[in-house]
């Protein structure tokens, strides 16, 4: 994944040698895989300690020249359709380059209550518009609601904008976090192409998601619908939708004999897992845990978590 979230960024034409945002720990393992890929960071930012993505992205927007085009892409999803993801950034950019902060949004194809929605407004230009409203990870009900207006979006979590604009809004709305990400860059430790922010600056920002920090804040946030075969893969249930399936429709990882079950996402990561006439179920086993929830349901997977949690239990995770 982190491979083809670079590749997808890798035309040098259109784009320049990419920053890397990541802990420590994973450093060795992502600069080999992007090694592998043909792609080499400009510069590799080390986060001292996890802020959210407010505190990821304001690093990097803090180590970009100011008028800069920041493209923003977790690595943690699937785009199959390069060629209308590539559109899409095209049609935000010219608002980027004026100054607005710009977000994709998903046609969504079912009501999913796994991800967060974005509310289209009023057009901007041909193919962007304002973003009227950012909403939360929505029950059923809400989300069927959603499905059915036609005016909301999937928030895909992928921004494009200035590197300027962004610190101007986190700035406005988002001080503490502002303050402490350039502190940590103004004391950071170069060696290389890797930076090391200045831990105990950047560990006295507030933890927050970039959503809740600036976009929802925000009076010049605009949002490119893309229909781009989008997946965010952090859920048990995207898993499953991605495959690769057998016959029976199951996803099956591990030691698992699955006989006579249809449309379950079944993986064990120790012991034999034997699951017999069982339908549409998530099944996930580790040395420390077995999770079972319906397919469809695995969003509420965090009820697990905490479960786990107040026990001191380290729950089964994608």
């Amino acid at each position: 994944m982190l491979q083809e979230t670079a590749l997808r960024a890798a035309d040098p034409a259109l784009f320049d040698p990419p920053m890397l945002v990541l802990g420590e720990e994973h450093a060795a393992t992502s600069l080999a895989q992007l090694a592998e890929a043909g792609v080499t960071p400009r510069l590799t930012l080390l986060e001292p300690c996890p802020r959210g993505t407010a505190g990821a992205i304001a690093l990097a927007a803090l180590n970009a020249a100011p008028n800069q085009l920041l493209l923003v892409m977790p690595s943690d999803q699937v785009v199959g359709d390069a060629a209308a993801f590539r559109a899409a950034i095209e049609a935000g950019r010219p608002l980027a380059e004026d100054g607005w902060l710009v977000t994709f949004g998903v046609t969504p194809d079912r009501p999913e209550t796994g991800y967060g929605y974005i509310r289209q407004g009023e057009p901007l230009r041909d193919g962007a518009f304002r973003a009227a409203a950012f909403v939360e990870k929505p029950p059923r009900e809400l989300a069927e609601r959603y499905f059915e207006a036609g005016d909301y979006l999937w928030n895909a979590g992928i921004f494009l904008f200035r590197a300027d604009a962004l610190l101007a809004a986190l700035e406005a709305h988002a001080p503490d976090i502002f303050a402490a990400a350039r502190t940590a860059v103004e004391r950071q430790k170069v060696e290389g192409a890797a930076a090391k922010p200045d831990p105990e600056a950047f560990a006295s920002a507030p933890s927050a998601a970039i959503d809740r920090a600036v976009m929802e804040k925000s009076d010049r946030v605009a949002v490119v619908p893309a229909d781009m075969a989008w997946s965010d893969i952090g859920s048990w249930e995207a898993l499953w939708a991605l495959g690769p399936r057998d016959a029976a429709g199951n996803v099956l990882s591990g030691d698992v004999v699955a006989p006579s079950s249809t449309g379950c996402l079944i993986r064990s990561d120790g012991p034999t897992l034997v699951a017999l006439d069982v339908h549409d179920l998530v099944i996930v086993a580790t040395e420390r845990a077995v999770l079972v929830v319906p397919r469809g349901e695995s969003q509420r997977v965090k009820e697990a978590i905490d479960a786990l949690q107040a026990r001191g239990q380290k729950p089964p995770r994608p």
